[in-house]
């Protein structure tokens, strides 16, 4: 077993995060090792099998930036702890410089703005790099170096997105992207039409199993219908599903006595999959079939049952409706909760393995629900959320990315009760203003990736049932939170014949 070592000062900045959030490794090909985080006093000690060289991963206080995760650079194991700062600091500038550089060959115009930060945090982390016998002082200089990293990291991102979007939008004469929300179960109030339609172009209508079909053969399909009527009297592009949410809790309750049939519990997967196209087919022509599949969590299946559940699933749903483009849906896509031990395969080796098999899968759904406990993603900055879509462009297919991000920290009693709000992963307070600030940055960059072929918010409106504690853009009382303002702008500033 590979062990590699950190010194941290002050010790309080582990203590003070959530278990989830304390950090992974990772190889030089960016598989997340199983992590065992060991901390006594001022040492922060990472367990896995492996020796090799390693990355880690941990949600560091950056001043000025929350606590977004940071990566150290590839390291050694070695007998003396690192000094943790300044590792980060070495990781950030490396990613940042990396990045420019790639852009920069690609034909991006580098800010000008972006070479003072740069060199700033260069000269802060040689000065931090050069006094590690002083831990107290190297810390300070190297949070310094992160702060000034970050900035930087932040204006070259939003100088990427800035020209590629300008340059999409000028190949195609408008935004080749659909801009959507699901409706989870609910349609708008008919006060909140106008709202809904400045902002979306597309909705995604809400096909839970475990609601419709809460006795084994009795189905209940109004709310379905209900909100795919609304959907084309809207003149909105829909999306279908999930129709299975393998998560926790996520299959009808009824289904646990065929857990361990993985014969049977097909043939009433594929049954229910088959008799929701079928009902739909011709007026539903894009569809996501399952969610959280990397995840797991749904009755007692094991990762292999779930990957052989998928393609099955999507091979019955193809032969059903042949135009059919079907999605799947993966929750944590940096692969954290590989951390866990639980899983082999990373979330893009699941996707990977899908297609490579011919099953008919024509896209992913990345859900990007950022500030989440416990099976949400820890905040991440600009430029990491663009490597997370570069690295999964790489599959060829259509990406598709859901966003979720809490307005409030206060208890939402219309969301799902597994779910909880990290207030402390933020550099503002968790309100309204710091929602609409990550939504419309986050959108734009989205936006500007050519393999984004759409852009989903998790709901609508706090004041229905939802997953996601307050990440509607409505209030309870109906009335619009800032980030719906901040779409509507957005999408009239692209808008010309989306």
């Amino acid at each position: 077993m590979g062990l590699i070592r950190f010194i941290v000062y002050p010790a309080s900045v582990i203590d003070d995060l959530p278990e989830a959030y304390r950090g992974y490794l990772t190889g030089a090909d960016g598989r997340v090792f199983s992590t065992r985080i060991e901390v006594e006093d001022n040492i922060v000690g990472c367990r896995r099998m492996s020796s090799e060289s390693c990355k880690f991963h941990v949600a560091w206080p950056v001043p000025g930036f929350g606590r977004p995760v940071i990566a150290t650079a590839s390291l050694p194991e070695r007998e003396q702890p690192y000094l943790l700062p300044v590792e980060l600091a070495r990781g950030k500038i490396v990613q940042v410089r990396n990045q420019a550089s790639q852009w920069e060959l690609s034909g991006m115009r580098v800010p000008p703005e972006f070479a003072e930060p740069s060199r700033l945090a260069h000269r802060a982390f040689s000065r931090a790099a050069s006094c590690q016998d002083r831990p107290e002082e190297a810390t300070q200089l190297a949070n310094e170096a992160l702060h000034h990293a970050c900035a930087a990291a932040e204006i070259l991102t939003k100088g990427y997105a800035n020209q590629a979007l300008q340059g999409r939008l000028q190949r195609f004469q408008g935004l080749p992207a659909s801009i959507g929300c699901e409706l989870q179960g609910s349609i708008p109030s008919p006060d909140a039409n106008e709202l809904f339609s400045a902002a979306f172009n597309s909705a995604t209508v809400s096909i839970p199993w475990n609601k419709i079909e809460v006795v084994e053969g009795e189905y209940n399909w109004e709310p379905c219908d209900r909100q795919l009527e609304w959907c084309e009297q809207q003149k909105l592009m829909v999306r279908g599903g999930s129709l299975l949410d393998l998560g926790p809790g996520g299959l009808p309750t009824w289904l646990a006595r065929w857990e361990h049939d993985i014969f049977n519990l097909q043939s009433f997967v594929c049954d229910f999959v088959e008799t929701a196209i079928s009902r739909y087919v011709g007026r539903i022509r894009l569809w996501e079939i399952a969610a959280r599949l990397n995840s797991g969590g749904a009755l007692a299946l094991t990762e292999a049952s779930l990957l052989t559940l998928a393609a099955r699933v999507l091979d019955v749903a193809r032969q059903v409706d042949e135009e059919a483009q079907l999605l799947i849906r993966i929750d944590q896509p940096w692969g954290d909760s590989q951390a866990r031990g639980q899983h082999r395969l990373s979330p893009m080796q699941l996707v990977d393995a899908l297609l490579r098999s011919a099953v008919g899968l024509a896209g992913v759904n990345l859900e990007l629900a950022v500030g989440y406990l416990p099976r949400g993603s820890a905040h991440r900055d600009l430029l990491d959320i663009s490597r997370l879509i570069d690295a999964w462009s790489v599959l060829g297919v259509p990406i598709h990315a859901t966003l979720a991000c809490p307005s409030s920290s206060d208890d939402d009693g219309l969301a799902g009760p597994e779910w909880e709000v990290e207030p402390r992963m933020w550099a503002q307070p968790c309100d309204e203003a710091g929602q609409a600030e990550w939504i419309d940055r986050v959108l734009e960059l989205l936006l500007a990736k050519p393999s984004v072929a759409g852009v989903s918010l998790s709901h609508f409106s706090d004041g229905d049932p939802h997953t996601f504690p307050q990440a509607g853009l409505l209030r309870p009382d109906g009335t619009p939170k800032l980030a719906l303002e901040r779409i509507i702008t957005q999408r009239q500033r692209h808008k010309r014949r989306d």
